[in-house]
């Protein structure tokens, strides 16, 4: 979708974009910190030693760091294409209506592709 320059004037300004540019940068970052950290405390299988309890308790943070490395994958590809909509200039603006994203919404979500009325008719229609 191509948004004329008068649109995107109207929808977000150059301090807008860098402001949600440095809040993407800043959420990938804490992403990647956040898995280096988790591969670090996640043994080999059979690699801790120790009784029975601490074996266990080794699988359970093991398949907790699995589930979360599951949602942070596409959590990463979200920031990943926000950062390509800023680049393309189509930041802001719903890919499913066209009209603009709210700032309250991309301030609390700022990956959001979706404007609040077409994201809460996508989750309705999944019920």
């Amino acid at each position: 979708m191509c948004i004329p320059p008068f649109f995107r004037e109207l929808v977000m300004g150059p301090a807008d974009l860098q402001r949600f540019r440095k809040l993407l940068l800043e959420k990938r970052r804490e992403l990647l910190s956040a898995q280096g950290e988790a591969r670090a405390l996640v043994p080999a299988a059979g690699g801790w030693e120790g009784d029975v309890i601490d074996q266990a308790n080794a699988d359970a943070e093991a398949e907790l760091q699995i589930q979360l490395h599951r949602t942070d994958g596409p959590l990463a590809r979200a920031i990943e294409e926000a950062l390509a909509r800023i680049r393309r200039g189509t930041y802001g603006v719903c890919e499913a209506c066209g009209h603009p994203i709210s700032k309250v919404r991309l301030n609390a979500v700022p990956w959001t592709r979706f404007c609040r009325q077409c994201k809460e008719q996508q989750a309705t229609s999944r019920r």
